[in-house]
C-alpha cells in the first residue's frame, strides 16, 4: 500500500476526507477517544470532522455524564464515551501504574502501590470533587518522604479510576482540574478484568482502533494505546484482518470491509487541534506528518493539512486565525487554506468574526 493510498485511508477513517453526520458522542465513539489534556481542543477536533458542528453537543453529553474526561491511552487525558471508560480502565489499569511509579520511582519508592490506592479510594469515597494538590496534601500526612505531587499524580493518573468533573472540558468555560471517582460519577463499577487467559477487551481495541486508525501496524496499534500486551489479541483476531505492506516493508493490519479510498481522491484542507489523534496515534507517522516535523503535535502545536498532510501550524493572535506554513503552498493551496481558516476564525469567535492571516511560504 502506498503512502498517498494509506494517507487517504487514514482520512476517511478519522473523518477528515468528508465531514461525517454523525452526533458528537457517535463521533467521539467511533475515534476512540479524542485526546483532551487541552479542555477545549477536541471542539476543534469535532468541528474539523462534523458538518455544522454545534459546541453544545459535545458539553451537554460532559455535563450528562455521556462522554468523560479520564487517564486513558498512554495515561493521557483522554474525552472517551462513559461507556468505553467503564469497559476500557481495567485493561488499562496496569499501564497506568507502571508508567505513573516509572515517573516517580524514586520518590514512592517506599510506598505500597495497593495500599496508596485503598487510601485514594477512601479520601475520595464522599464524592466531593478535589484537585490533584488537594488529594496529595491530604495522603503526605501518610507518607511524607514521598511528597504531595507524587502521591496526588499516582492516585489521579494511575491508581484509583477518576473522571475531572465539569466544568473542565465544557466549551468556553473555565474551571481546574477537581476529580472524583470513575464509578461514583458513573453510577457504576469498571468492568472487572477478564479471566486469565482472556482479552475480549484488548480484542476490541484491535478492531476499534483499525476502524478508526487503520490500516495499521501492530506498533501503531501499541504506540496509539500505550499497551505492550496486545499481541495475544491481535493473534486472536488476525483471522478476520486482512494485510497490505507499506513502503517500508512494514505489515499492516485491516478491517476487510473498511474504507480504502482511492489515492487520487481530492482531501480538502483541514486545521487540527493540538495533539490530534490523526497524528498522535501512530508509531510511523509518516502517513500523514513528514520526519522533519513529527513532533509538531507532541510540542502541542496545532497544525493544517493541505491534500492530507501536515503543511503548515496555526494559532489565534488577537482574535485572527494565524497560519504559519511549512513549506511553499501553491496560490490555489493558499487560497484554500485562507477560506478554511476565515471558517475556523468564526466558529472559534461563535460567529462574532471572520479573520485569518497566512504567512508567506518559507524561502
Amino acid at each position: 500500500m502506498g503512502l498517498r493510498a494509506l494517507n487517504r485511508a487514514t482520512l476517511a477513517r478519522q473523518l477528515l476526507l468528508a465531514r461525517a453526520e454523525l452526533p458528537a458522542v457517535d463521533a467521539v465513539a467511533h475515534l476512540c477517544g479524542l485526546q483532551a489534556q487541552e479542555p477545549q481542543e477536541p471542539f476543534v477536533g469535532l468541528w474539523s470532522r462534523l458538518p455544522a458542528f454545534d459546541p453544545a453537543s459535545l458539553s451537554e453529553p460532559l455535563v450528562e455524564r455521556e462522554v468523560v474526561r479520564t487517564h486513558l491511552m498512554r495515561r493521557t487525558m483522554h474525552l472517551v464515551t462513559a461507556r468505553d471508560a467503564l469497559a476500557w480502565r481495567a485493561r488499562h489499569g496496569a499501564m497506568l501504574r507502571q508508567r505513573v511509579t516509572g515517573v516517580y520511582r524514586r520518590e514512592l519508592a517506599g510506598v505500597d502501590p495497593d495500599e496508596l490506592a485503598a487510601a485514594g479510594e477512601a479520601l475520595l469515597a464522599d464524592r466531593e470533587p478535589r484537585t490533584m494538590s488537594e488529594i496529595g496534601r491530604a495522603l503526605v500526612e501518610r507518607w511524607p518522604d514521598a511528597g504531595a505531587r507524587p502521591l496526588g499524580e499516582a492516585v489521579i493518573g494511575a491508581l484509583v479510576p477518576v473522571v475531572q468533573v465539569p466544568p473542565r472540558g465544557v466549551w468556553r468555560a473555565t474551571g481546574g482540574a477537581r476529580y472524583v471517582r470513575l464509578a461514583a460519577w458513573l453510577d457504576r463499577e469498571i468492568d472487572p478484568p477478564a479471566p486469565d487467559g482472556a482479552d475480549p477487551v484488548g480484542e476490541a481495541l484491535v478492531r476499534r482502533y483499525l476502524a478508526a486508525y487503520g490500516p495499521a501496524a501492530s506498533a501503531d496499534l501499541r504506540a496509539w494505546c500505550g499497551l505492550a500486551g496486545l499481541p495475544r489479541a491481535v493473534a486472536a483476531v488476525r483471522d478476520e484482518l486482512v494485510c497490505f505492506r507499506d513502503e517500508r516493508g512494514r505489515e499492516l493490519l485491516d478491517l476487510p470491509d473498511a474504507p480504502r479510498p482511492d489515492p487520487d481522491t481530492p482531501a480538502p484542507v483541514r486545521f487540527l487541534p493540538a495533539f490530534d489523534n490523526a497524528i498522535l496515534g501512530y508509531d510511523d507517522r509518516s502517513r500523514i506528518i513528514d520526519d522533519a516535523h513529527r513532533n509538531l503535535s507532541v510540542a502541542g502545536e496545532r497544525v493544517v493539512l493541505v491534500d492530507g498532510r501536515v503543511a503548515a501550524t496555526w494559532t489565534v493572535d488577537a482574535g485572527t486565525v494565524a497560519v504559519t506554513p511549512l513549506h511553499h503552498l501553491s496560490p490555489d493551496d493558499r487560497e484554500a487554506v485562507a477560506e478554511e481558516g476565515l471558517e475556523v476564525s468564526a466558529f472559534l469567535s461563535e460567529g462574532a468574526h471572520r479573520r485569518v492571516r497566512v504567512a508567506d511560504s518559507p524561502g
